[in-house]
């Protein structure tokens, strides 16, 4: 028997297999790059999410192992917002999207583009 105990500061944020390997295609042969998630004041709901990739973690980013040496990246100040959020990458048609499943999100933009929690 294990015992966990809950971190308010920690994300639970997953990533799907088929997102992984968009990521690493999309950081290509530069394994020292990361991934990271963070969050901005956007659209009419609220929040859009942001991923970039990096040189390196900031100080209080939380870090993610993933599989393949990848290594993905929840911004501090994001945490709150992104708890237990999956990321996918999906096809729609021939496109192929990048889906965030957050189960906070009470409301969204039309558009999609922004998100709020509850």
């Amino acid at each position: 028997m294990t015992v966990s105990t809950f971190d308010p500061n920690a994300s639970g944020v997953s990533v799907t297999k088929a997102a992984q390997e968009h990521f690493k295609k999309m950081l290509g042969q530069d394994e020292q790059k990361m991934v990271r998630l963070t969050t901005k004041a956007s659209g009419c709901s609220g929040y859009a999410y942001v991923l970039n990739t990096v040189d390196g973690a900031k100080p209080d980013d939380e870090v993610i192992q993933l599989d393949d040496g990848l290594t993905f990246l929840v911004a501090d100040e994001a945490k709150a917002l992104v708890q237990m959020t999956e990321i996918d990458f999906v096809y729609e048609g021939i496109n192929g999207v990048i889906k965030f499943n957050n189960p906070n999100v009470v409301n969204e933009c039309g558009c999609g583009e922004s998100f709020n929690v509850g």
